[in-house]
């Protein structure tokens, strides 16, 4: 089956992982990689005492995330995330509103994650190897309050 554009054909694949767009304060940045979208709900289990059943009920207790890793090629001058995490003075750091994006083809967001209240708290230099010829990458964790998901 060819993909031609129609509603059908748009539905059948998956969409690949490669074309995505991260924005942090209305700026778009570029990355090679973005991991640590996850969120869970940590069960609570509860058993009443006057239950007739001998074993407990799990319910949903508070929801829990994991940092954010973000990868990106060292570039003369690009010193944002630098700059953003030596900004970190006792409690003090300026958090920012992430959004990471999903592309189709055609450029259309059609899943969107929005990170709520990120700030940075650690980063990775590139390792330096003389026999090496891979190109330097920074990586950069990211703590957050939150992830919401929006499918367009």
């Amino acid at each position: 089956m060819t993909d031609d554009d129609s509603p059908q054909s748009q539905s059948i694949w998956p969409l690949p992982a490669f074309y995505f767009q991260v924005t942090m304060a209305g700026e778009d940045m570029t990355f090679q990689e973005v991991s640590g979208l996850d969120v869970e709900s940590q069960p609570i289990e509860y058993r009443a005492g006057n239950s007739k059943v001998f074993s407990t009920i799990k319910m949903p207790g508070l929801r829990k995330t994991g940092n954010l890793t973000l990868k990106k090629g060292v570039f003369t001058r690009g010193q944002t995330f630098w700059d953003w995490f030596s900004g970190i003075k006792m409690n003090t750091i300026k958090r920012q509103d992430l959004t990471i994006s999903l592309r189709d083809g055609s450029g259309t967001p059609t899943m969107v994650w929005r990170v709520m209240n990120a700030f940075p708290t650690k980063i990775t230099g590139t390792d330096l190897k003389a026999e090496g010829n891979e190109i330097a990458v920074d990586r950069i964790e990211i703590a957050h309050e939150g992830i919401t998901i929006e499918n367009a």
